[in-house]
């Protein structure tokens, strides 16, 4: 399968909290990677492929979370611990906050 993505993906963990907009569902989890584009996660809560999702995803920074929207491209059950692997594709793409995901990890 080709990958298509224009943005490269940063495998970076930080916490990241959602509200399922068409749900009125507040979850949260852990992030795998971001790109400007999307965001890999996963999370206990099950999440409908389309949902539109408002995330914070709270990068160490010392600067408020970083606000993003997007819609659930994929969403697949992992074998452990009933959690969920979620793809999101922006909304529109960010790369000031792809270069804050960055900044962090080449502090660490």
């Amino acid at each position: 399968m080709e990958d298509r993505r224009v943005f490269a993906r940063i495998n970076i963990q930080v916490p990241i909290r959602f509200l399922d907009e068409e749900q009125n569902q507040i979850g949260n989890g852990q992030t795998l990677n971001i790109s400007a584009n999307g965001v890999g996660f996963i999370t206990k809560e099950k999440l409908p492929v389309k949902a539109p999702l408002e995330i914070w995803l709270d990068i160490p920074d010392h600067h408020e979370p970083l606000y993003i929207q997007g819609e659930i491209a994929w969403s697949r059950p992992l074998d452990s611990d009933n959690l969920q692997r979620i793809g999101v594709c922006l909304k529109r793409e960010d790369l000031i906050g792809l270069a804050r995901a960055l900044w962090n990890k080449a502090k660490a």
